[in-house]
């Protein structure tokens, strides 16, 4: 703790500059400036999900050509080898380490950033993700596994769950007006990451290898670099609203709805109500079917439709040759990215829609449209329609997205704002258990029906009746939640306390002065918007690139 509490000198600052009570928004700053402050964070650490990039060369390093293969040797022994080359699956592990600590991070250090505010966790947050890259460059270039797993995975990990909390509060005070808006156009950078981090790094990678090197570690000093200017900018962009603060010209509704108090619960006593866990399984079993998918996409559409993907509608996956099987690796991994845009998409639409429809009817169509498209997806599979099969999986990987942006919402209508940030902390363990279930039941399921001769164009129809019970489950729990009791609602005189300080530095301003109206595009603005949007263009037309090859 005492380190994140010193990341300001750690990051060379002057005294306080990070302090919270440093970066109160004055009169006159508009608030559509903050959403792309989160973007610069959340668009770099999302590279998360695209480091598969990185491991088929790290898996020939030593051997540069092919793979320097010690087949007897145990993980174990693999994490201190420097003379054979590592295994695909034992780099995979880095996935397991990155969602693992993000939960963990973020419900450890979730109080400690309400506490000290948006631009101090996202210093921390830089300083761990790419001080973890720079560790796992060493590692690399020692070959040493551990070093890598400790740097990017541990170290990384707690900056990622730093980082993916660091706005959430901050959004839902500066958009009461539109709540899921805000979180869903800072959550999809997240999803936006690996399509921009994915083909950045194959260009790089491809710039530093040489004869004698795969230009890995170099590629992750030089990432970690570039993700550390955007990380900073984002940091210091923040800031934060005034106590009482509200945008100009807007009212709360008249009528009220019982789903969205205006009180507030403690972050010491929001877990101890049924409305917490009720919510976290709906996150965990919405997220733990997508996961899942996400996980086996490629290797799904290829063993579905194998010929059928290259014009050859009668062979199946086993008959196709080597060179025809590599043909369809590619095509599949655009259909791997096309499914990253659609998690990007539903992230901001759905998050969008649910500020119109109530966070329960958004969960409740989640788990609907859910089952029914994984029921559906064997007949897609059967008929021989790509086209179906994708648009399905894309629209179920939409409300995946859709599911995490969210959910911090639902937290803000359940159990107020004063703690959204470090409350939505703790949820995030649901994320931790569900990387740990979906891969398991879609990984294991395939390998039970492999082994008892199931066709491969067959391999998941059982799982997904499997996921579809999951989704029933979630409708369950969704159905189940209801407005937090009113014991356990904070008094005005201990919110007053806890807002002090912004208050104080909020007094000499004039409550709705901040932005155009309630904020717009003005020139700044619209300047901030471009510095995170191009490259995020230019990630969605690198991917629609390579989706295009499935049709």
């Amino acid at each position: 703790m005492a380190t994140l509490e010193q990341a300001g000198t750690v990051a060379g600052a002057a005294p306080g500059i990070l302090d919270k009570e440093h970066t109160i928004a004055t009169a006159g700053f508009n608030r559509w400036l903050v959403p792309p402050a989160a973007l610069c964070i959340h668009l770099c650490i999302g590279m998360a999900y695209g480091f598969s990039v990185f491991w088929l060369p790290l898996s020939r390093s030593l051997g540069i050509t092919a793979p320097r293969a010690c087949p007897d040797m145990s993980l174990m022994q693999e994490l201190f080898t420097s003379t054979c080359d590592w295994k695909v699956a034992s780099l995979g592990w880095m996935y397991t380490l990155f969602f693992v600590l993000l939960g963990i991070a973020a419900a450890v250090w979730g109080g400690w950033l309400e506490r000290a505010g948006p631009r101090k966790a996202g210093v921390a947050a830089a300083l761990c993700w790419c001080g973890g890259l720079v560790l796992g460059a060493i590692g690399i270039y020692t070959h040493q596994l551990w070093l890598l797993w400790l740097g990017s995975g541990v170290i990384g990990g707690i900056g990622l769950g730093l980082g993916y909390i660091s706005p959430v509060s901050t959004l839902i005070k500066w958009f009461p007006d539109r709540r899921g808006m805000a979180t869903g156009m800072a959550i999809m950078g997240f999803g936006g990451g690996a399509m921009i981090g994915a083909p950045l790094a194959n260009i790089l990678i491809n710039y530093f290898k040489t004869p004698t090197d795969v230009g890995v570690w170099q590629t992750f000093l030089a990432m970690g670099l570039i993700y550390f200017v955007f990380m900073m900018i984002g940091a210091f962009a923040y800031r934060v609203p005034p106590a009482g603060w509200v945008p100009e010209g807007w009212k709360a509704p008249a009528k009220a709805n019982t789903m969205i108090t205006t009180n507030n619960v403690h972050l010491d006593n929001a877990h101890k109500t049924p409305q917490f866990w009720l919510i976290w399984w709906v996150l965990c079993l919405n997220v733990s079917a997508g996961i899942g998918v996400i996980g086996m996409a490629s290797p799904m559409l290829q063993e579905i439709f194998a010929g059928k993907l290259i014009g050859l509608p009668n062979v199946g996956f086993n008959a196709l040759s080597v060179e025809q099987k590599a043909t369809i690796a590619g095509i599949a991994a655009g259909f791997a990215g096309l499914l990253s845009l659609f998690n990007i998409g539903g992230r901001f639409f759905w998050a969008s829609l649910s500020d119109k429809i109530g966070r329960k009817n958004t969960y409740y169509t989640f788990f609907i449209l859910g089952i029914v498209l994984y029921a559906l997806a064997p007949t897609f599979a059967a008929m021989g329609s790509k086209l179906l099969f994708v648009l399905g999986f894309g629209i179920i990987l939409s409300m995946y997205g859709g599911g995490f942006a969210t959910v911090p919402a639902y937290l803000a209508d359940m159990f107020g704002t004063q703690f959204v940030g470090a409350i939505h902390g703790r949820l995030l363990t649901a994320w931790s258990t569900a990387g740990i279930i979906g891969p398991v039941v879609v990984n294991y399921i395939r390998e039970f029906q492999l082994a008892a001769g199931v066709p491969r164009d067959q391999l998941y129809n059982t799982t997904m009746y499997i996921l579809c019970a999951m989704l029933v489950a979630g409708i369950i729990c969704n159905y189940l939640i209801k407005p937090v009791d009113p014991k356990w609602h904070m008094s005005e005189a201990e919110v007053a306390k806890l807002q002090a300080a912004t208050a104080a530095a909020g007094a000499t301003t004039t409550t709705g002065s901040f932005g155009i109206g309630k904020g717009g595009f003005d020139a700044k603005a619209s300047l901030f918007w471009a510095f995170v949007g191009v490259p995020l263009l230019w990630g969605v037309w690198k991917t629609l690139e390579s989706a295009v090859k499935i049709f």
